[in-house]
């Protein structure tokens, strides 16, 4: 996977076991088994998408 790019913040997040189970499941269902980084980002993406106003 390659670096993240420069104009990017790290930070913290603490989440519950039952959450952090349910997203390591749903990686395990994708083709690419993405990190749990990248399946919280892909998630994000998906629901700023699905919320947008206008």
């Amino acid at each position: 996977m390659a670096p993240p790019k420069k104009d990017t913040e790290a930070l913290t997040l603490r989440l519950s076991r039952d959450l952090i189970d349910a997203i390591d499941q749903r990686r395990r269902e994708a083709a690419d088994l993405p990190t749990r980084p990248e399946m919280i980002r892909r998630a994000l993406v998906e629901w700023l998408k699905l919320t947008k106003k206008g």
